[in-house]
Protein backbone atom coordinates (compact mmCIF):
# COMPACT_ATOMS: atom_id res chain seq x y z
CA UNK A 1 0.00 0.00 0.00
CA UNK A 2 2.81 2.43 0.89
CA UNK A 3 4.64 1.65 -2.35
CA UNK A 4 1.45 2.25 -4.30
CA UNK A 5 0.86 5.58 -2.53
CA UNK A 6 4.45 6.66 -3.12
CA UNK A 7 4.22 5.84 -6.83
CA UNK A 8 0.95 7.73 -7.13
CA UNK A 9 2.44 10.76 -5.37
CA UNK A 10 5.44 10.80 -7.72
CA UNK A 11 3.17 10.49 -10.75
CA UNK A 12 1.04 13.34 -9.43
CA UNK A 13 4.07 15.60 -8.94
CA UNK A 14 5.33 14.83 -12.44
CA UNK A 15 1.91 15.63 -13.87
CA UNK A 16 1.76 18.88 -11.92
CA UNK A 17 5.05 20.01 -13.48
CA UNK A 18 3.39 20.44 -16.85
CA UNK A 19 1.14 23.40 -17.46
CA UNK A 20 0.25 22.61 -21.08
CA UNK A 21 -1.53 19.58 -22.46
CA UNK A 22 -0.65 19.66 -26.14
CA UNK A 23 1.87 17.69 -28.15
CA UNK A 24 4.67 19.81 -26.67
CA UNK A 25 4.36 19.99 -22.89
CA UNK A 26 5.84 22.95 -21.04
CA UNK A 27 6.49 23.64 -17.39
CA UNK A 28 5.10 26.84 -15.88
CA UNK A 29 8.31 28.88 -16.41
CA UNK A 30 8.60 27.56 -19.96
CA UNK A 31 4.98 28.40 -20.70
CA UNK A 32 5.28 31.96 -19.35
CA UNK A 33 8.55 32.64 -21.20
CA UNK A 34 7.31 31.10 -24.45
CA UNK A 35 4.00 32.97 -24.42
CA UNK A 36 5.79 36.24 -23.65
CA UNK A 37 8.18 35.72 -26.56
CA UNK A 38 5.37 34.74 -28.91
CA UNK A 39 3.22 37.69 -27.91
CA UNK A 40 6.06 40.15 -28.46
CA UNK A 41 6.82 38.59 -31.85
CA UNK A 42 3.19 38.74 -32.93
CA UNK A 43 2.80 42.31 -31.71
CA UNK A 44 5.89 43.45 -33.61
CA UNK A 45 4.79 41.76 -36.84
CA UNK A 46 1.30 43.28 -36.58
CA UNK A 47 2.49 46.70 -35.44
CA UNK A 48 4.92 47.06 -38.30
CA UNK A 49 2.03 47.03 -40.77
CA UNK A 50 0.41 50.08 -39.15
CA UNK A 51 3.18 52.10 -37.53
CA UNK A 52 4.94 52.95 -40.79
CA UNK A 53 1.87 54.43 -42.51
CA UNK A 54 1.94 57.70 -40.61
CA UNK A 55 5.67 58.08 -41.25
CA UNK A 56 5.40 57.75 -45.04
CA UNK A 57 5.17 61.53 -45.81
CA UNK A 58 8.46 62.08 -43.96
CA UNK A 59 9.98 59.03 -45.66
CA UNK A 60 9.03 60.37 -49.09
CA UNK A 61 10.46 63.79 -48.28
CA UNK A 62 13.68 62.26 -47.00
CA UNK A 63 14.26 59.61 -49.68
CA UNK A 64 12.59 61.37 -52.66
CA UNK A 65 10.55 58.45 -53.90
CA UNK A 66 6.95 59.61 -54.27
CA UNK A 67 6.40 57.44 -57.38
CA UNK A 68 7.28 54.28 -55.40
CA UNK A 69 5.92 55.00 -51.94
CA UNK A 70 3.05 52.39 -52.13
CA UNK A 71 5.71 49.68 -52.32
CA UNK A 72 6.95 50.50 -48.84
CA UNK A 73 3.84 48.79 -47.45
CA UNK A 74 3.05 46.49 -50.38
CA UNK A 75 6.49 44.83 -50.35
CA UNK A 76 6.07 43.96 -46.67
CA UNK A 77 2.52 42.62 -47.04
CA UNK A 78 3.26 40.63 -50.18
CA UNK A 79 6.36 38.91 -48.82
CA UNK A 80 4.80 38.20 -45.43
CA UNK A 81 1.74 36.61 -47.06
CA UNK A 82 3.89 34.38 -49.25
CA UNK A 83 6.21 33.28 -46.46
CA UNK A 84 3.50 32.19 -43.98
CA UNK A 85 2.53 28.86 -45.65
CA UNK A 86 6.06 28.12 -46.86
CA UNK A 87 7.77 28.32 -43.49
CA UNK A 88 4.82 26.81 -41.62
CA UNK A 89 5.22 23.69 -43.77
CA UNK A 90 9.00 23.66 -43.39
CA UNK A 91 8.62 23.91 -39.62
CA UNK A 92 6.29 20.90 -39.69
CA UNK A 93 9.15 18.91 -41.20
CA UNK A 94 12.26 20.29 -39.52
CA UNK A 95 10.99 21.74 -36.23
CA UNK A 96 9.67 25.14 -35.25
CA UNK A 97 12.16 26.61 -32.81
CA UNK A 98 15.00 27.49 -35.14
CA UNK A 99 12.72 28.80 -37.87
CA UNK A 100 10.98 31.03 -35.33
CA UNK A 101 14.27 32.23 -33.85
CA UNK A 102 15.61 32.86 -37.34
CA UNK A 103 12.49 34.81 -38.27
CA UNK A 104 12.60 36.88 -35.08
CA UNK A 105 16.32 37.61 -35.41
CA UNK A 106 15.84 38.41 -39.09
CA UNK A 107 13.06 40.82 -38.21
CA UNK A 108 15.36 42.66 -35.82
CA UNK A 109 18.14 42.83 -38.42
CA UNK A 110 15.90 44.00 -41.26
CA UNK A 111 14.29 46.60 -38.99
CA UNK A 112 17.76 48.05 -38.45
CA UNK A 113 18.38 47.99 -42.20
CA UNK A 114 15.06 49.74 -42.89
CA UNK A 115 15.93 52.43 -40.37
CA UNK A 116 19.25 53.00 -42.10
CA UNK A 117 17.86 52.98 -45.66
CA UNK A 118 19.50 55.57 -47.87
CA UNK A 119 22.79 55.42 -46.00
CA UNK A 120 24.22 52.45 -47.90
CA UNK A 121 26.15 52.55 -51.17
CA UNK A 122 24.79 49.41 -52.83
CA UNK A 123 23.75 50.70 -56.26
CA UNK A 124 20.19 51.54 -55.19
CA UNK A 125 18.76 54.88 -54.18
CA UNK A 126 17.26 55.39 -50.73
CA UNK A 127 13.67 54.50 -51.62
CA UNK A 128 14.65 51.31 -53.44
CA UNK A 129 16.82 50.33 -50.50
CA UNK A 130 13.86 50.77 -48.17
CA UNK A 131 11.59 48.74 -50.46
CA UNK A 132 14.16 45.92 -50.61
CA UNK A 133 14.65 45.88 -46.85
CA UNK A 134 10.87 46.00 -46.29
CA UNK A 135 10.47 42.93 -48.50
CA UNK A 136 13.11 41.12 -46.44
CA UNK A 137 11.37 42.28 -43.26
CA UNK A 138 8.07 40.93 -44.59
CA UNK A 139 9.56 37.46 -44.98
CA UNK A 140 10.65 37.49 -41.34
CA UNK A 141 7.30 38.91 -40.24
CA UNK A 142 5.47 36.14 -42.08
CA UNK A 143 7.59 33.51 -40.33
CA UNK A 144 6.74 35.03 -36.96
CA UNK A 145 3.01 35.25 -37.67
CA UNK A 146 2.64 31.79 -39.15
CA UNK A 147 4.70 29.94 -36.57
CA UNK A 148 3.15 31.71 -33.60
CA UNK A 149 -0.26 30.17 -34.23
CA UNK A 150 1.31 26.82 -35.13
CA UNK A 151 3.17 26.75 -31.80
CA UNK A 152 0.00 27.64 -29.90
CA UNK A 153 -1.56 24.58 -31.56
CA UNK A 154 1.42 22.47 -30.49
CA UNK A 155 1.50 23.38 -26.82
CA UNK A 156 -2.23 23.55 -26.05
CA UNK A 157 -4.97 20.99 -26.46
CA UNK A 158 -7.86 21.71 -28.88
CA UNK A 159 -10.07 22.69 -25.94
CA UNK A 160 -7.58 25.38 -24.85
CA UNK A 161 -6.41 26.72 -28.20
CA UNK A 162 -9.34 29.03 -28.85
CA UNK A 163 -8.66 31.05 -25.70
CA UNK A 164 -4.99 31.59 -26.43
CA UNK A 165 -5.45 32.16 -30.15
CA UNK A 166 -7.98 34.84 -29.27
CA UNK A 167 -5.40 36.54 -27.06
CA UNK A 168 -2.83 36.52 -29.85
CA UNK A 169 -5.37 37.74 -32.39
CA UNK A 170 -5.94 40.68 -30.06
CA UNK A 171 -2.44 41.86 -31.01
CA UNK A 172 -3.89 42.90 -34.37
CA UNK A 173 -6.52 45.01 -32.65
CA UNK A 174 -3.88 46.69 -30.49
CA UNK A 175 -1.71 47.33 -33.53
CA UNK A 176 -4.54 48.96 -35.49
CA UNK A 177 -5.36 51.26 -32.56
CA UNK A 178 -1.92 52.21 -31.25
CA UNK A 179 0.25 51.73 -34.35
CA UNK A 180 -0.63 54.93 -36.25
CA UNK A 181 -0.47 57.03 -33.08
CA UNK A 182 2.90 55.61 -32.08
CA UNK A 183 4.24 56.01 -35.61
CA UNK A 184 3.16 59.66 -35.73
CA UNK A 185 4.63 60.41 -32.32
CA UNK A 186 7.99 58.80 -33.11
CA UNK A 187 8.17 60.59 -36.45
CA UNK A 188 7.38 63.98 -34.96
CA UNK A 189 9.50 63.68 -31.84
CA UNK A 190 12.51 61.76 -33.17
CA UNK A 191 12.60 60.69 -36.84
CA UNK A 192 10.84 58.39 -39.27
CA UNK A 193 13.76 56.04 -38.80
CA UNK A 194 12.68 55.53 -35.18
CA UNK A 195 9.55 53.71 -36.39
CA UNK A 196 11.90 50.91 -37.43
CA UNK A 197 14.52 51.20 -34.69
CA UNK A 198 11.83 50.81 -32.01
CA UNK A 199 11.57 47.14 -33.05
CA UNK A 200 15.14 46.37 -32.02
CA UNK A 201 14.94 46.20 -28.20
CA UNK A 202 11.52 44.52 -28.17
CA UNK A 203 12.58 42.03 -30.83
CA UNK A 204 15.75 41.13 -28.95
CA UNK A 205 13.73 40.43 -25.79
CA UNK A 206 11.46 38.14 -27.82
CA UNK A 207 14.43 36.26 -29.30
CA UNK A 208 16.02 35.72 -25.88
CA UNK A 209 12.73 34.55 -24.32
CA UNK A 210 12.06 32.06 -27.11
CA UNK A 211 15.63 30.78 -27.09
CA UNK A 212 15.63 30.20 -23.33
CA UNK A 213 12.13 28.85 -22.76
CA UNK A 214 10.74 27.19 -25.87
CA UNK A 215 12.18 23.67 -26.25
CA UNK A 216 13.35 22.25 -29.55
CA UNK A 217 10.74 19.85 -30.84
CA UNK A 218 10.28 18.08 -34.12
Amino acid sequence: MSNHSSTAAVASRVQDEWRTSGVVQLTRPQMIGTLAGLMLSMLLAALDQTIVGTAEPRIIASLSGFDRYPWVSTAYLLCSTISVPIFAKLSDIYGRKWFLLGGSAGFVLTSALCGAAGKFTIGLDGMNQLILFRAMQGISGGIMMGLTFAIVGDIFSPAERGKYQGVFSGAWGMASVFGPTLGGWLTDQISWRATFYVNLPVGLVAVVALYLYFPFWR
